[in-house]
């Protein structure tokens, strides 16, 4: 809303000739936003500290981000403040809204950085953005006090300086050393070069396995089948009612439905068990988890 019509290149140059607000008119029109919801107000707010907005997306470029990008961050990051400014803290809008721009640039820019997460708290953000300039100050310290520091001892001081845990500090090294590379990219110069997603292990079950399991759960099947037939009907109905339902029926209710008691059913489907364990004791020993 706001923005519309800073989407094009001569964005700095409209930025540029917006009007300064003194303190004054810049309090009107945060009170008109708030109090009255006066888009117009907003409007002239936003568009005035378009600059502001502009001049501290340019300090991110050194990231890889296209500016234009860095730009409309940088201006819903405004946006944010001017809906969340309150004019009675006495503060100027311009000091309130860095911490909002400055805060959106950031979270975009580690967004863009890598696919795999490069930092999440407030901790990891700091390294993220300060870990290089920390690190060339205190190796410029060193070499001007004759000493030469090793990975190490510049971790520890850095994770000391920035104050985060050690770990941190490897890991933020590591995302920071380079970017993400195609699984699709070839591992030479070869066009002919074997893909890097070919190396990976595939963990899912091989055409062999299927086919042995398929032909292990068909034998399976045969056998039950074979000791289900050596029982009575009653026998078999309770086995069935009991053992190859999804929701397994009670003994009780069984027995109402035949007539029975519940200790009566209890003694048919022990003695069914017992024909069908020596039915398939002489084949094998797995399927008997069946009757558990």
């Amino acid at each position: 809303m706001a923005l519309d019509g800073y989407a094009d290149q001569s964005l700095s140059r409209r930025a540029m000739k917006a009007e300064l607000l003194d303190a004054e008119t810049e309090l009107r029109l945060a009170y008109a936003w708030r109090d009255e919801r006066d888009e117009e107000a907003l409007h002239r707010l936003i568009t005035a500290y378009m600059r502001l907005a502009i001049s501290m997306a340019a300090k991110f470029k050194r990231y890889g981000a296209p500016m234009n990008d860095l730009i409309q961050e940088a201006g819903l990051g405004l946006m944010k403040a001017a809906d969340k400014f309150d004019p009675d803290r006495g503060v100027r809008f311009s000091t309130y809204a860095v911490w909002w721009i400055k805060a959106s640039i950031q979270d975009y820019v580690m967004r863009n950085w890598s696919m795999v997460r490069t930092g999440s708290t407030s901790s990891q953000k700091s390294l993220f953005f300060n870990m290089r300039r920390v690190q060339a100050r205190l190796e410029r310290e060193a070499d001007g006090r004759g000493e030469r520091l090793d990975r190490h001892q510049l971790r520890q001081m850095i994770a000391t300086e920035v104050g985060v845990p050690l770990h941190d500090v490897e890991m933020m090294e590591g995302r920071l050393s380079g970017s993400d590379y195609s699984l699709n990219a070839t591992q030479s110069s070869d066009d002919e070069g074997r893909e890097w997603i070919e190396t990976l292990e595939d963990d899912s079950q091989q055409a062999q396995e299927l086919v042995e399991h398929d032909r292990d759960i068909d034998t399976l099947r045969g056998w039950l089948v074979s000791a289900m037939q050596e029982l009575n009907d009653r026998e078999r109905f309770i086995v069935r009612e009991r053992k190859l339902r999804d929701a397994p029926r009670t003994l009780e209710s069984l027995g109402q439905e035949l007539g029975l008691s519940k200790e009566r059913v209890r003694q048919l489907e022990a003695a069914a068990f017992g024909k069908m364990r020596k039915s398939l004791s002489s084949r094998s020993t797995e399927v008997q988890s069946f009757l558990a």
